[in-house]
Parts: structure tokens; sequence; C-alpha cells
């Protein structure tokens, strides 16, 4: 039985060292997530967003970046979280994600503001909590701890790709 503990923990380390390395934080609801900084394509002001019929309430619609088409996800929406109004802080923040097929597309992300680039070790990052069997928690990679602030880290193409666009057709780019 020892072993078996030990080797969860060699897992959780792994895991944990796996996860280590630069976010892109910023802030949604007043709490801090943070992304992959290595998928993070750029930041922009918050620009004129084109609705498309028939998309679902996430989805706000399509920007036109340097003439390339890209689909926006209000992040406050597709948390659940209530709509607030736009601040000069808030931004569009584009990133790469992997698509169900295994393509990767730019899609472009609404966020409250960006706060920096950290970089986290693995003695930083905490596994997700368990929340219950009810509560899918498969989005986040884990709990990043900094002085006394928890940040959230997303795994992106979970929250912005797969289940979020199997709805949604993207343009081929």
């Amino acid at each position: 039985m020892p072993e078996t503990i030990l080797e969860s923990k060699a897992g959780e380390i792994l895991a944990a060292r796996s996860r280590a390395g630069k976010y892109l934080t910023f802030t949604l609801q007043g709490e801090s997530y943070g992304v992959e900084v290595l998928k993070v394509r750029e930041i922009i002001r918050h620009i004129a967003i084109t609705a498309v019929p028939q998309m679902p309430e996430y989805i706000r619609g399509v920007i036109n970046l340097r003439g390339k088409i890209i689909p926006v996800m209000d992040l406050r929406r597709r948390f659940g979280f209530p709509n607030v109004t736009n601040t000069e802080h808030t931004c569009i923040v584009v990133v790469q994600v992997k698509l169900p097929d295994g393509k990767a597309t730019p899609m472009g992300m609404v966020v409250d503001g960006v706060e920096e680039v950290i970089s986290f070790n693995a003695a930083d990052i905490e596994k997700t909590p368990d929340f219950g069997g009810q509560i899918a928690v498969d989005y986040i990679l884990g709990m990043a701890k900094v002085k006394s602030v928890v940040k959230v880290l997303l795994d992106i193409d979970r929250v912005v790709g797969a289940d979020a666009l199997k709805d949604i057709k993207i343009p081929a780019a």
C-alpha cells in the first residue's frame, strides 16, 4: 500500500512540473486566472465585435484582425458570470486553440483586464481541489499560489476549444 501512495505522489509531482511555466494572468469577476503564455498570440484593446446569428450566448461574434476573421468568446458568459459594462481595462486576448479535429485556430477571449506574465514553478501549483462528482473542473490545470492570492490556471483548449466550439463552424485558415 505505501508504494501506491508513493506512486500517487510521484504522479502529482510530474503533473505539477508539466504545468510549471509562464502564464499570462488576467481578471474576471474580480478573480485572477492564467493561461499558458505560449498559447497567447496577442492582446488588443476592446474593439467592435460583429454579432453572428444563432451562436451560443458566450460567443460574442467575430472581429476583423488585420484581415483575418476571428471568433470572440466572452469568458464572463462562458463561466456563467453576470454581464458588466466594458471598462477601459476590458480587452481581447487572442489565443491559439486546438479544435476537436486537431487543427489550431486563433480565438479571442474578452476579459476584464490583463495583469502580468508570471512564471510558476511546480511548488507554486496545486492540483485542482475536488468539488464533488457533479462539478466538471477538467478545464482547470491547477491552482497557483502567489503570496496570499490564488490564480486559477486554465486549460484554454478545453475552455475555448472542443466542447465550447462544437456547435460553431469556424472557417478554415
